[in-house]
């Protein structure tokens, strides 16, 4: 059988893309203001981007194969989220085209950094372009919901106040800010946190203007910090420098320094049990141009 062609194969057009950033994410706060019918919660936050993450790469193929070509320890290929990302847009797209896909993993799995919900917002913004699919954002949004409830940020590509399960998205313009993020050495589950009985579910809800990065906090905060002490230890340890708080679900800590010099040296001080990283704001998904 002959391989089938690309369904909008244009003379020039690319077939691969190299070095595709999936950034990181921080929650500057984190509500939970209820809980659906169905199990879910209803959150507000504000979501900020990071100048770091994991790295991918993309190459067309003709035979519609999805392979992954790197390995991620403890993570069969099937259930890899970038491979369930790439099969969805291609059986939802009806695309005749495959892709081996490279993951350069730089992110720790469990820490509330949305690696794994950027990458597979990566590979739908990267594949939506290569295979010439033609979805706009929005119709990748709702794709990417249907992976993750960080997904759609990623794809919104922007900082952003979010609401209802996380998919509800209004742009924010934020001071560029350097970051200290520690990772304290555990990966723990959204699902166990969100889980817990010890979860408060009731705040009242704020408008966006009623924001401040500085009067934020973490609901989620809490609960990890009882059921995971490495993590309210590298919130204690880095409120000596600024401001400390956990990101998303846990495990890792950030704070926001005064300079990237300070930043550096703070890294340079984080007790060796524990992995530090300076990064800085970043105000726009790197692919952000291949989305309309």
């Amino acid at each position: 059988m002959d391989a089938p062609a690309l369904n909008h194969p244009l003379p020039g057009s690319p077939r691969q893309l190299q070095g595709c950033l999936a950034p990181a994410k921080l929650n500057l706060f984190l509500h939970v203001t209820g809980r659906r019918e169905d199990g879910y919660h209803m959150l507000q936050t504000a979501f900020r981007m990071l100048d770091w993450g994991d790295t991918l790469d993309f190459r067309v193929r003709d035979d519609g194969r999805i392979r992954r070509l790197s390995v991620l320890p403890g993570v069969a290929e099937e259930d890899d989220i970038v491979i369930r990302a790439a099969r969805l847009l291609q059986r939802e797209s009806g695309c005749s085209a495959g892709a081996d896909i490279t993951l350069h993993k730089v992110l720790p799995m469990g820490g509330g950094l949305g690696g794994g919900s950027s990458d597979a917002a990566t590979t739908l913004i990267a594949l939506n372009h290569l295979w010439e699919t033609g979805l706009d954002r929005r119709a990748l949004q709702a794709l990417g919901l249907r992976l993750g409830a960080d997904v759609p940020f990623f794809i919104f590509g922007r900082d952003a106040f979010a609401e209802g399960v996380g998919e509800l998205f209004q742009p924010l313009t934020l001071d560029d800010v350097v970051y200290v993020v520690i990772s304290p050495g555990v990966s723990i589950s959204t699902a166990e946190i969100f889980s817990s009985k010890d979860l408060t579910r009731n705040t009242v809800p704020i408008k966006i203007a009623d924001f401040t990065a500085s009067s934020a906090r973490n609901d989620l905060q809490a609960v990890a910090c009882n059921r995971y002490p490495e993590v309210a230890e590298a919130i204690n340890w880095l409120a000596q420098f600024a401001p400390a708080r956990m990101t998303g679900s846990g495990a890792c800590v950030f704070a926001a320094i005064d300079s990237g010099a300070l930043a550096q040296r703070i890294v340079e001080q984080c007790p060796t049990r524990w992995k530090a990283w300076k990064a800085s704001s970043l105000a726009r998904h790197p692919l952000d141009c291949l989305v309309v």
